[in-house]
């Protein structure tokens, strides 16, 4: 699920705009992409998207500049004549007088900012993608460990509160316990983040509920983070076989998206907080492009040869 649209108002307030004219209650935007309609002003209107944010740059106010009245009117009447979610004009051009007209007839709003036209699309593309993207509801914990999101999944009961908390007691960031809003950004980044309601809280089984914020202070939690690493507990099996070289990877896929899974079996006397703290650390030299498993069969395979 998502997000069906985010309202014009607040791109207003994020992006410091100027209401020229139209009126921007109740009105939303629903897709993230943006429009700079160039050529549907030049007369091409077949595949036109008034769905999207609308961005007039110099090229485009230029153009309508250099046309004759009557075909200004008309271009700028038959733009409006489309349900808009709102126009933008960059760099703080000049507007045409027929465009605040048609803007205030039609209720459309038009805002303006003194920001470039590529600056102010990449702007507004992040708020509007971090806005609507696609998101699900997963059980786990996350918890930020040097840089590195790692998302804690297993079994009820195979430990996973116990070894944030402890990993929160060594210095490291906590973002959710047991239920976690995860966003799909663009197509290669996830970003996990706590219910407002359960933001700071943790479940410890004897204990109870505790509020990490106020045990540990402001340093010990973290509203989000990208997932860069799934930590998947399961009991330890005497006779099941475990990657004890890491030269291959393994992976998760949440959403679409491929994450490195690592697989950890858990037995009373095992400190899981170490593990994972030497984990996220591997990730962070794995994508440095080094791989120690994969340096240590290059080493033996020249002795070997030698």
């Amino acid at each position: 699920m998502k997000e069906e649209r985010i309202p014009v108002s607040r791109v207003i307030n994020e992006l410091e705009l100027k209401l020229l004219a139209g009126e921007a209650d109740n009105k939303y935007i629903r897709v993230s992409d943006i429009k700079r309609p160039g050529i549907e002003l030049a007369g091409f209107w077949n595949y036109f998207v008034p769905e999207r944010v609308q961005i007039l740059g110099k090229t485009e106010i230029t153009f309508l500049k250099e046309l004759k009245p009557d075909i200004l009117k008309e271009r700028i009447q038959k733009f409006f004549s489309y349900e808009l979610s709102c126009v933008v004009v960059t760099r703080d051009l000049d507007i045409p007088g027929v465009l605040l007209e048609e803007a205030q007839k039609t209720s459309t709003p038009l805002l303006k900012t003194h920001i470039s036209t590529t600056r102010f699309a990449s702007l507004l593309t992040n708020i509007l993608e971090e806005a609507l993207a696609p998101q699900k509801v997963i059980h786990g914990v996350l918890v930020d460990i040097y840089g590195i999101g790692v998302l804690i999944i297993g079994k009820s009961g195979i430990g996973k509160s116990e070894t944030a908390i402890q990993l929160v007691k060594r210095g490291h960031r906590l973002v959710a316990d047991d239920l976690i809003n995860v966003k799909k950004i663009g197509e290669r980044e996830l970003r996990g983040s706590a219910p407002e309601v359960s933001r700071h809280f943790l479940e410890i089984r004897g204990i109870g509920i505790i509020n990490v914020r106020t045990l540990f202070g402001a340093g010990a939690v973290q509203n989000s983070t990208v997932i860069n690493m799934v930590a998947k507990l399961e009991k330890w099996e005497e006779n099941k076989i475990y990657d004890r070289l890491g030269i291959d990877n393994s992976y998760d896929q949440i959403m679409g998206i491929e994450i490195p899974e690592v697989v950890i079996p858990v037995k009373p006397g095992r400190n899981l907080a170490m593990v994972l703290e030497v984990a996220a650390m591997n990730k962070r030299m794995r994508s440095m492009g080094y791989n120690a498993a994969r340096d240590l069969s290059s080493k033996a395979n020249l002795l070997r040869d030698s």
